[in-house]
């Protein structure tokens, strides 16, 4: 991981890497030393928009004194940490991940090497590195279930938010969008409608590693998740559309739960942990329905600043 010069980042190798921190040092450590022994010649800038406090923004600065730490407030979006490091980054292309997710060593290489002027937004896949735990294996089903079922490298119509890589003319063009502090679904879409393709590499992979303590503790994330979500998409349609969709979202939980199970029989290696880890999904996808319901009907609230 290196600081490089405005001329290095200026140029054809050039690659800024976004990484919010939202958890803890001890995550955030593993991900910054994966990049750190990134291979392939290639000229690296880490951007750390950091909340969580003086004490990761301490520790960081002493084990990884290259990268580039900028405070935010405590309870700020995701989104909006990532808008900002975007407008600290100098590269021509630059890349996004989460505090979690460990990349392979040659991953800046491939990532850069599949960004230009004519394909200016490329987005990997994400394995799951928690293995160890039932509840991480079953939290990585949940959220990432509908990635088990091989998808092939190409055209695509969404990619994934933790592993994605855009040049710069798309942040330029689409700045007003990435000004509203929303999901990466929201570029993606935009730059779609507007004629800018996205493409998928599934060879360019990264595994997530996020550990929680409990069920509850990844069913209240996936709580606050949809109900941000519901709410900022509802926001100004009218009383009547949100009360439809609030009602319309009960009816989630069996199909989520069955696009979940029909995902994770497709691929063998995800059967076991699938009937095992079948209560907490039920639970999951409760959660999950229920703060779409909420989100439509009362609101986003404070829940995108609790993401994590």
């Amino acid at each position: 991981m290196s600081r490089s010069s405005e001329s290095d980042l200026g140029g054809v190798s050039g690659l800024s890497v976004v990484v919010p921190s939202v958890n803890r040092f001890e995550t955030l450590s593993r991900t910054l030393a994966a990049l750190e022994a990134q291979e392939g010649g290639v000229a690296l800038e880490v951007v750390v928009p950091e909340r969580t406090g003086a004490t990761t923004r301490s520790q960081v600065r002493r084990r990884f004194p290259r990268a580039i730490v900028i405070p935010v407030e405590p309870g700020t979006p995701i989104p909006a940490m990532r808008r900002v490091a975007f407008k600290a980054s100098s590269a021509p292309v630059v890349a996004v991940i989460e505090d979690h997710v460990i990349v392979p060593p040659d991953w800046a290489a491939r990532l850069r090497g599949a960004v230009s002027e004519e394909q200016p937004i490329v987005g990997g896949w994400v394995r799951n590195a928690a293995t160890d735990r039932l509840i991480d294996r079953a939290a990585y089903l949940c959220e990432y279930g509908h990635m088990l079922s091989p998808l092939p490298s190409g055209p695509a119509e969404w990619l994934t938010g933790n592993n994605v890589a855009y040049h710069r003319s798309v942040l330029q063009r689409f700045g007003d969008v990435i000004d509203e502090d929303r999901w990466e679904n929201r570029l993606h879409d935009a730059a779609r409608e507007a004629g800018v393709p996205l493409q998928r590499r599934t060879d360019i992979e990264v595994g997530h590693a996020m550990h929680y303590q409990s069920a509850v503790e990844y069913a209240a994330q996936r709580f606050l998740y949809s109900r941000a979500y519901a709410g900022m998409r509802l926001a100004g349609v009218g009383r009547a559309r949100s009360l439809i969709y609030g009602l319309a979202a009960m009816a989630l939980p069996p199909i989520l739960l069955a696009r979940i199970v029909k995902n994770g029989l497709g691929m063998p290696e995800a059967r076991a942990d699938l009937a095992k880890s079948l209560p907490m999904l039920s639970l999951f996808v409760v959660a999950w329905a229920l703060g779409e319901v909420v989100g439509a009907w009362v609101g986003p609230g404070d829940a995108l600043g609790r993401v994590r």
